[in-house]
């Protein structure tokens, strides 16, 4: 679990940019949103379908939307501006959820080795808690939008995120000397270790910065709320965010993840 301290540090970086954004007279936006993550990791071979559509968890999250085309009261424009009618700013406090294990053909049942056993035995799972900003971009009026001159409103988003992260690491291979230990690493697969590579497993709990992206759409209910869709690509400054890190040429990238979620929005007073 996150420690008392990441948890502390994230919720006051959330609450303390909502608070300042609501004294600038804007209207707001609060919402839910929550749907299947794909994790991008060390685990499994990366470009493998199976371990793209195996390696699936859950994200949920609470979102907070600047709305810089109505004043705070609902019933007043702001300046005849085109950033005002096409953009928003998005704070978020999300968690996503991802359990882990290795796919593709070094894992295949055909395999008896000890080194395959290693990688079949070994599991892992991804935990992640988001506090971050986006800038959502509007290619349509917003005001157009609220005013039910259409009931679709396709934007695309880009922002940065604060991460507290903390993986969990296990295996189940049963070989010489202390069987199933993470410390172990003779439980674990062979090439991942060596003289000139690191200590390929690490479970500790950290924090980093990521970058995130997404297309999306959100049509409209009614006056007060709308339905959202949207798609995420995020990217973090971190390869130890599922607890493995290896130093084999296939390693060329962080981690990463894929969102998918669905979200209900509704307009504040």
């Amino acid at each position: 679990m996150l420690t008392a301290k990441q948890l502390s540090l994230l919720f006051f970086i959330f609450f303390i940019s909502k608070s300042a954004f609501s004294q600038l007279g804007f209207s707001h936006e609060i919402g839910i949103i929550a749907g299947p993550v794909a994790f991008k990791s060390d685990y499994g071979l990366r470009t493998n379908l199976t371990t793209n559509a195996g390696n699936t968890g859950v994200g949920i999250g609470i979102v907070h939307f600047l709305d810089l085309a109505y004043r705070s009261n609902r019933y007043s424009y702001s300046i005849d501006n085109f950033i005002y009618d096409h953009f928003k700013l998005r704070t978020e406090i999300s968690y996503n959820k991802t359990k882990l294990e290795h796919f593709g053909k070094y894992v295949d049942p055909s395999r008896t080795s000890d080194e395959a056993q290693r990688l079949r035995d070994h599991t892992g799972e991804a935990n992640n808690l988001d506090v971050g900003m986006q800038i959502e971009f509007y290619p349509f009026s917003i005001r157009d939008f609220q005013n039910f001159s259409s009931r679709w409103a396709p934007f695309i988003s880009a922002g940065a995120h604060f991460v507290a992260f903390n993986p969990k690491v296990s295996t189940a291979y049963l070989g010489e000397g202390d069987p199933g230990n993470i410390k172990n690493l003779n439980n674990f697969y062979t090439p991942w270790s060596s003289p000139y590579l690191p200590d390929p497993i690490d479970a500790s709990p950290g924090t980093t910065w990521s970058v995130v992206s997404s297309v999306g759409v959100r049509y409209k209910l009614n006056v007060m709320s709308d339905l959202m869709l949207d798609l995420r690509g995020q990217y973090y400054f971190n390869d130890w965010i599922d607890g493995l890190n290896h130093g084999l040429p296939d390693n060329k990238y962080n981690d990463w993840m894929v969102w998918l979620n669905f979200g209900y929005i509704y307009y504040l007073e």
